[in-house]
């Protein structure tokens, strides 16, 4: 009998996610990660309620669970890199770093090195196993499909992971949950920061970066108003610019880091959120290898459509991708993924932008 260990996070999908490994006969046991501490007391940390679910799904499924503590990793490995990038103007994804660096690299070490065979988690994404090679797939609920956030996983931890849940759909888990009669069943899911919760997310960085205020300013030069610090704003982002008037909304389109400047512009088509190139650095491939030069579907945030393509490189580091149609508000510091049909083969950082 194959031994298993389920990261449990307290919520639905890691819950059925156990309980569909043991269906299968696996040895499971559970592992609450603990990777925040720095103010666990406060209303918006959710650690203490979470952790009690995970253990009572664990007390119904009748599975041993243990309480681990990563959060030195955690600043480590994913938490410092976050702010330094903040630091630098650009907007990171946490999710994907802490999925490669804790999640499959802090809590795989541990799982193996306490007897188990593989890790499991409540991920949505498929893997299939071709003439011994290990792909990584969108799931089947391409609603759920979190591919995006596992590119950065390499060949060995893709081939120690267990994704149970790539081939059902959200409501099919939660009423497995519900027939368990799982506390976890109608949980809310999380969309807070990985492992930080849900919390105001400028009020929550400015505990930890300098606030320098500066001008927002069109791409002519006007002044707008007053932004309250580089860091605390996204390409694309509408809301809390504080810019009234008649006609279209005002957004996030571009950072000028030497003077201190947010440049803001009118209309979600406006031309200058719109990007034909990029170039990626900080490459990563879920086989182990490049792809080959070609046409390929990207997709350059979460929740968006897959657009074509082509790729080329520039060196051995770098990437430059032209896209057949342009992509909205691609922001440095997020993250290009590379897909052939259903296929995940890994992505990269996005260094910069190119508009016409």
């Amino acid at each position: 009998m194959s031994n298993v260990v389920v990261g449990m996070s307290g919520g639905v999908d890691s819950s059925v996610a156990a309980y569909l490994l043991q269906k299968e006969n696996y040895s499971v046991k559970g592992i609450f990660m603990q990777n925040w501490q720095e103010d666990d007391d406060e209303e918006y940390c959710s650690i203490k309620q979470d952790s009690l679910d995970a253990i009572t799904v664990a007390d119904i499924l009748g599975i041993d669970i243990d309480l681990v503590n990563f959060a030195q990793e955690y600043q480590e490995r994913v938490f410092k890199h976050f702010l330094q990038e903040y630091k630098l103007g650009r907007t990171p994804n946490p999710d994907i770093l802490c999925n490669s660096e804790i999640k499959f690299k802090a809590f795989l070490d541990h799982a193996l090195s306490i007897g188990a065979d593989q890790i499991a988690t409540g991920h949505y994404v498929r893997k299939e196993v071709i003439d011994g090679v290990h792909y990584l797939k969108k799931a089947k609920d391409l609603n759920k499909d979190q591919s995006y956030f596992l590119y950065r996983l390499n060949p060995d931890q893709i081939r120690a992971s267990i994704f149970p849940l790539g081939n059902i759909n959200k409501p099919e888990v939660r009423q497995l949950a519900r027939d368990l009669t799982l506390p976890t069943a109608n949980k809310k899911d999380s969309t807070g920061i990985c492992f930080i919760g849900e919390r105001p997310f400028r009020e929550f960085l400015q505990k930890y970066l300098p606030t320098e205020k500066g001008l927002m300013v069109t791409l002519e030069g006007k002044t707008m108003g007053e932004h309250v610090g580089l860091s605390f704003y996204t390409l694309g982002q509408r809301k809390g610019l504080g810019i009234g008037g008649n006609g279209e909304p005002w957004y996030v389109a571009g950072k000028n880091i030497e003077e201190n400047q947010l440049i803001v512009v009118q209309g979600h088509n406006h031309p200058f959120l719109f990007s034909h190139e990029l170039i990626i650095d900080d490459l990563s491939f879920t086989l182990g290898m490049p792809p080959k030069e070609g046409i390929y579907q990207i997709k350059v945030r979460y929740r968006m459509q897959d657009v074509e393509a082509e790729l080329t490189y520039i060196d051995t580091e770098k990437i430059r991708l032209v896209f057949k149609e342009p992509v909205w508000a691609a922001t440095p510091g997020q993250s290009a993924v590379i897909y052939q049909d259903d296929v995940c083969l890994g992505g990269g950082i996005i260094a910069s932008t190119l508009r016409y």
